[in-house]
């Protein structure tokens, strides 16, 4: 070693002696995070290395002027491949376990330092604030894990679960957002299906930590006016969505503990249309879709009040998005759910759904499909008897019979087909003719007579279309049992009964229940033309009776065994007095 060199040699720094606690934090973090960058600076020199050794090469092997144009490696190449480097090395530490547990123990480490030190300095933040971003950044590093779902399970096994549902509480809300983000990203529906067993493992583990309770009681403090706070919401209830497509039993246990009173809440609050609102409406949907307890409760609760609230400004002005568009036909799939529930119409009726549903469908806006499907929940069965009878007084029978009449052309965001709109119109005129009494029924009958019989005329017109779906639905049954093998008749016999029910066999039953009702409870001149047109088309009155008698043994799950059997008998005297 020469004067000049030994002059510009400096020893290296001689590293300071740290106390127990600092010991204790390299123990932690240099074992995850410095290992990392050593290996990242050693992938990196090693590909300098080799970008030297090829320059080397190319100098030896051709002439001058071909050096010249040889293009050395840019600044923005070196930076790419840095980062694919690091990205590397990030996607290579995800799939070891052992880099998971040190991660999920430097996670444990900061977050009880950080809770130590809010103890130790409460109403001091800059004290606690390294401490904060520490953990924050801690919990970002751990969206790592949502790319392994079959390390759930170690996950689970090394108690990471309840402490990231305890810093739900956190008292600072961006650590609870970022939990909330973290959350979210592991229940993705499409990460639990790549393992069954990671799945079950993190999802037991959440719903045994009370999950449910906890994101609910985080909603209520976050603030939607902060950017951050509102993806919380949406991040929370996009995990209720993951959770009950999993477990659908959840969504009663979710509603009990908070969810359905928070969601009718944030429907409420009159702020600018927006995706939370979307979201909650959504929510509530699957909520009260399959679980008839939430069903009820959403009664107890007046929530058919808040829904009614909701959608009344649809009356009179269409949705301006498709978004917008999207939360109100959750709200009418809402209405339909809850009025399943044969209590929730006595509510329905007292909130005045009725008029409601009445304005929609003379509005001729976009709500008038929803509205429809409403009125078809609320008037149909036995329990929808006083509905019926309100909707005729309310002067219902003016606004649909002209649907009847004619079905509506299609719009541009149509949501129900020719063949929808028309099952539902029949529908609602075969409940009304069901389950009017005394005048209401008079005037409905009254209405067939009208216009020299031409309600009768339309009757035999679907009666005639649906005729014709049902039988193409019978040749292709007949044509697939002569291709199939022969199995359990009893379930063929059931799904075939289904396929014809769909392919048009109900709304032709519901169209000859009316004939039958306004034949035998009306005027006799009904029955003459009923007669005249059957004539006329070559039809007769034998197919009627028998699409019938086949109605009356297939009765649907309305109403309790005693209604059922009295509804049978009705039928079948009507059919023979036809």
């Amino acid at each position: 070693m020469d004067i000049g060199e030994l002059l510009s040699y400096k020893p290296p720094n001689t590293p300071k002696r740290v106390q127990d606690e600092d010991n204790e934090e390299e123990d932690y973090e240099n074992e995850f995070e410095r290992q990392r960058k050593m290996r990242k600076l050693a992938k990196t020199r090693a590909m300098e290395a080799e970008q030297a050794e090829r320059t080397h090469k190319v100098q030896q092997k051709e002439p001058e002027d071909t050096i010249k144009t040889e293009k050395p490696i840019t600044e923005e190449e070196r930076e790419r491949i840095l980062q694919l480097v690091e990205n590397e090395e990030v996607e290579g530490e995800v799939l070891d376990e052992s880099t998971l547990k040190r991660l999920i123990l430097l996670f444990e480490k900061r977050a009880l330092k950080n809770q130590e030190m809010r103890i130790k300095f409460p109403d001091m933040p800059e004290k606690f604030m390294e401490s904060e971003v520490e953990l924050h950044e801690t919990i970002q590093e751990m969206h790592a894990v949502a790319t392994v779902p079959d390390l759930y399970p170690i996950m689970v096994e090394l108690q990471a679960v309840p402490s990231l549902l305890e810093l739900l509480a956190h008292e600072n809300t961006d650590v609870a957002v970022a939990v909330v983000d973290l959350l979210q990203e592991l229940t993705d529906v499409d990460i639990l299906h790549e393992s069954e067993e990671g799945a079950d493992s993190l999802i037991d583990a959440l719903l045994n930590q009370q999950i449910c309770a906890l994101l609910v009681q985080n909603l209520e403090r976050l603030d939607e006016s902060v950017k951050e706070e509102s993806e919380g919401v949406h991040n929370t209830l996009a995990i209720f969505e993951n959770l009950a497509e999993f477990r659908p039993d959840l969504c009663g246990d979710a509603a009990k503990q908070g969810l359905l009173q928070w969601l009718l809440r944030r429907l409420r609050v009159k702020l600018p249309f927006d995706g939370n609102k979307l979201y909650a409406s959504e929510i509530l949907s699957i909520l009260l879709q399959d679980t008839p307890d939430n069903r009820q409760m959403l009664g107890d609760l007046e929530g058919i009040d808040v829904i009614l609230q909701q959608l009344a400004f649809y009356k009179r002005h269409d949705p301006t998005s498709n978004e917008e568009h999207e939360m109100m036909e959750n709200l009418f799939n809402c209405l339909c759910s809850s009025l399943m529930y044969a209590p929730n119409r006595e509510h329905f009726l007292r909130g005045e759904g009725l008029q409601l549903m009445n304005l929609m469908l003379r509005e001729k806006k976009l709500s008038r499909n929803g509205s429809l499907k409403v009125l078809d929940h609320a008037m149909s069965g036995p329990d929808g008897k006083e509905n019926c009878n309100k909707f005729v007084d309310i002067l219902g029978l003016r606004t649909i019979f002209p649907l009847f009449m004619k079905t509506p052309k299609k719009n541009r965001r149509r949501i129900l087909t020719t063949e929808e709109h028309e099952e539902h119109v029949v529908s609602i005129i075969a409940s009304m003719l069901r389950n009017c009494r005394g005048p209401q029924r008079q005037r409905l009958l009254s209405k067939f007579t009208e216009n020299d019989h031409e309600k009768v005329d339309r009757l035999l017109e679907l009666h005639f279309k649906y005729l014709e779906k049902v039988e193409e639905v019978d040749l292709e049954i007949d044509h697939d049992r002569r291709d199939l093998d022969e199995g359990d008749e009893d379930a063929e016999e059931e799904r075939n009964y289904l396929r014809r029910l769909e392919g048009g066999l109900f709304t032709l039953q519901l169209v000859d229940y009316i004939l039958l009702e306004v034949c035998t409870g009306g005027p006799s001149t009904i029955k003459q033309r009923v007669t005249q047109i059957l004539n006329l088309r070559g039809g007769s009155l034998k197919t009627i009776r028998h699409v019938m008698r086949e109605y009356a043994g297939n009765l649907g799950d309305a109403g309790d065994n005693e209604w059922r059997e009295m509804e049978q008998q009705h039928i079948l005297q009507l059919v023979d007095k036809f």
